[in-house]
């Protein structure tokens, strides 16, 4: 996988229109590749109420230059509509790769999530919801499956109702800037929180919906592999949000990994320097049968997201 692809970007290709509104997506086609190539679809963050498909990594590097086709989608904000209309429209997109696949030259067999913060939350929801599982009835391309076969979340919420317990956000120094802007926003119980907004409602009056939006609430034996990442110092996500997947995979007997890293906070996928320097990191693996493997040592991150895909999307 060293050789470097050109890459062919197509943009505002429509993928759904639920109840009117035009969904669009831009894909990044490696030109050259042999046979058809796996698909890895990002899923932008921003509290489910504000960014759009172009918020993220450069996925001409990442990665479609190593030979995976890249689909930046758009899903409904929390102010259009709320939940679970964000998880119909990611369903809505796997399913029209799936139906456009031939004509694009993808492998409809070979699918991948990655997701940050709210995308991460989404992203985790497909992977474990499957086929057949809060899926938009309004949205066409039924014939198609919306299973995906790998799921990177990166530092997504998981249970809502848990969030506030292990908000560390307002126990740091004050001359932290990143602190002081979160400081300034609601806690998640309020109304107007990024949660609560995307229920439609506080979340605390609606644990129905809160177990709902879990991605914990469906795991199975069916899930897929996941690859899960956190920053140590995020102050938007309690890291414990991702511990909590991790620790309900893991006991299904669910292939997950777990990547805590030193140093970084929210929203790292958005880092154009991420992967300038290897960073200090604890590796956690858990497979079915197996005793738990914890490694610690350095990493570059885009290159541990690429391995994970290259094992289960390309079998390498």
């Amino acid at each position: 996988m060293s050789q470097r692809y050109e890459v062919r970007v197509l943009t505002d290709l429509e993928f759904a229109s639920p109840n009117g509104k035009s969904l669009l997506l831009d894909l990044y086609l490696p030109i050259g590749a042999e046979g058809p190539v796996p698909v890895i679809v990002w899923l932008h963050g921003g509290g489910w109420r504000i960014g759009d498909r172009k918020l993220g990594p450069d996925l001409k590097v990442r990665f479609a230059e190593r030979g995976y086709a890249m689909a930046s989608i758009e899903y409904r904000l929390s102010s259009e509509a709320i939940f679970p209309a964000q998880i119909y429209d990611v369903k809505a997109a796997i399913r029209w790769i799936r139906a456009v696949a031939k004509k694009y030259g993808f492998d409809s067999k070979h699918i991948g999530l990655w997701g940050s913060s709210a995308g991460g939350h989404l992203a985790a929801l497909a992977g474990t919801t499957g086929s057949g599982r809060l899926e938009g009835l309004e949205l066409g391309n039924w014939e198609y499956f919306s299973d995906v076969q790998a799921v990177v979340d990166g530092y997504g919420p998981t249970d809502f109702l848990q969030m506030e317990e292990y908000d560390h956000s307002t126990s740091v120094s004050s001359d932290d800037t990143e602190s002081i802007r979160l400081n300034s926003v609601q806690r998640h119980t309020d109304p107007e929180s990024p949660e609560s907004q995307l229920l439609g409602a506080p979340i605390q009056t609606v644990p129905h919906l809160v177990r709902e939006a879990n991605p914990i609430t469906y795991i199975d034996d069916k899930v897929p592999p996941f690859l899960i990442l956190h920053g140590v110092c995020d102050l938007a996500v309690p890291v414990h949000q991702s511990e909590l997947l991790y620790s309900a995979l893991s006991k299904n007997g669910n292939e997950t990994d777990l990547c805590l890293i030193e140093g970084l906070g929210h929203a790292f996928f958005n880092k154009k320097d991420l992967d300038e320097e290897s960073l200090e990191v604890t590796l956690r693996r858990a497979r079915a049968g197996e005793s738990e493997q914890i490694e610690t040592g350095k990493k570059r991150i885009f290159e541990l997201v690429e391995a994970f895909f290259r094992r289960h999307l390309f079998g390498k």
